[in-house]
């Protein structure tokens, strides 16, 4: 019996027991999941200090004293850098079904890969020639009059 024929026959093969059988392990992982946290909390709001403070009771903001006001305007950078960061770690996902398939693709699948790469880093490159994912710089403002 061939390793196809053989994946071929589990494939197909029916499952043993009713649905409940199949997602128990699974059930069961969320129930005592729920239940530690449920648990955890409590035991944080029965023991623990209660002592507030004015300085308790102020935004921390990494050690520094806050100034300010928080609904100030960000810079549109901060934005545009996560959309990026998003935008490359979705497409470096495709790099994991690659790598798993990668003996079956011979040199097919490496020029392929190649040029996928070659792609993104070419958008990289564009990306930081243009400075979007320096946010120090200051942007350059239009003059609004005209």
């Amino acid at each position: 019996m061939t390793a196809r024929r053989f994946i071929v026959i589990i494939a197909c093969a029916q499952m043993t027991g009713n649905d409940l059988q199949a997602y128990a392990p699974l059930l069961l992982h969320l129930v005592l999941a729920m239940a530690l946290a449920g648990i955890l909390l409590t035991l944080s709001s029965v023991v623990g200090w209660r002592r507030p403070s004015k300085v308790k009771s102020q935004a921390y903001e990494c050690g520094m004293t806050p100034t300010g006001d928080a609904r100030e305007p960000f810079s549109i950078k901060f934005y545009l850098v996560a959309i990026l960061f998003i935008l490359f770690d979705v497409e470096a996902i495709f790099l994991y079904p690659w790598a798993f398939v990668f003996r079956s693709l011979h040199w097919f699948g490496f020029v392929e890969m190649i040029l996928y790469i070659g792609i993104l880093l070419v958008g990289y490159f564009y990306l930081w020639k243009k400075g979007a994912l320096d946010w120090n710089r200051p942007a350059a403002r239009r003059d609004r009059t005209s």
